[in-house]
């Protein structure tokens, strides 16, 4: 049974939305080991001030989609810095390019002191997700706690420009989990990438990752990724996060953030490892929303990348 969290009662408008198909752009290589060590063009400034995606952690893995959670009353989630008496402080707030960061930072709760207890969520505390505001750049970290409330995680960006940074948690004692966002800079010659146009099949690492399906405004969307290999499907993912593919929308122009969890999870007598995947979606609004895809195969995680148009 499909388990949806709604990801917006709230509605932006966006301006000149063409077309509604779905697709890929660029891709990106392998994330596995940097994440367990420790996406029309965006923008390159941003605001905190702004609203973004709503939603809790619904489903997840166990039999849904879970939603960016929203920053309290019933704003969508990422892009506001602080949100129901929690707040992202990053210690590291400039990356230089090429160079490996420990990028260090704490959430203060409500009392102004930084939280030291979280409720796991898919098989980590903290969850810290970044992509530069054209949508390039995207990345899944798990940083690591370093005591007080502190945590770090090694960054390296190859690019200057403006990256939002997200991070996905759920504070003990919370009512629903939260994401949270703010911006970090890397000095130096920006060059913006344009988002690439909508096409239904990603190559990433060798594999194929072919998308199904269409985004409607204010309702559950079905998406479908097919994961296959040498022109052979791929039936024995692994599981990654407690679940078989994880999968985040950032929306161009503000970057509104959705993470989504596919139906079913791994050892639940139903779910097959592949070559399937299915999330329902649910996006705010029309407008054109970057789509990444972290699957694990062979103890590596590969990230696809899809550009979707919902019209």
């Amino acid at each position: 049974m499909r388990t949806t969290t709604r990801v917006g009662a709230y509605v932006l408008g966006l301006a000149a939305v063409f077309g509604g198909a779905l697709g890929i752009g660029t891709v990106t290589g392998s994330v596995g080991a940097k994440a367990d060590s420790g996406h029309h063009m965006a923008g390159e400034n941003g605001s905190d001030g702004g609203h973004d995606m709503n939603g809790g952690h619904g489903g997840g893995a166990h039999g849904g989609a879970h939603a960016g959670h929203g920053g309290g009353t019933g704003t969508p989630g990422g892009l506001q810095v602080s949100a129901d008496g929690y707040t992202l402080a990053p210690q590291t707030t400039t990356i230089t390019p090429g160079v490996k960061t420990d990028f260090r930072f704490t959430v203060t709760g409500p009392d102004g002191k930084p939280v030291t207890r979280y409720t796991p969520q898919h098989g980590k505390e903290v969850h810290l997700i970044l992509a530069r505001r054209d949508l390039s750049g995207f990345q899944h970290l798990h940083p690591t706690a370093v005591g007080g409330g502190v945590w770090s995680v090694p960054i390296t960006v190859t690019e200057a420009g403006t990256y939002r940074f997200f991070t996905d948690i759920k504070p003990e004692g919370a009512a629903s989990g939260l994401t949270l966002g703010t911006d970090v800079f890397a000095p130096g010659n920006f060059q913006p990438k344009a988002v690439p146009q909508p096409e239904q099949t990603a190559e990433v690492d060798g594999y194929e990752v072919t998308l199904k399906g269409e985004l409607t405004p204010g309702k559950p969307s079905p998406l479908t990724l097919t994961v296959s290999k040498g022109g052979l499907p791929v039936t024995d993912l692994d599981p990654y996060l407690e679940a078989y593919g994880h999968l985040v929308a950032l929306r161009s122009g503000d970057l509104t953030y959705l993470h989504v969890h596919p139906e079913g999870e791994p050892g639940d007598g139903k779910t097959r490892p592949g070559p399937d995947i299915t999330f329902d979606a649910d996006v705010p609004s029309a407008g054109t929303y970057r789509l990444y895809l972290d699957f694990q195969h062979a103890g590596t995680v590969h990230t696809a990348e899809f550009t979707a148009v919902a019209k």
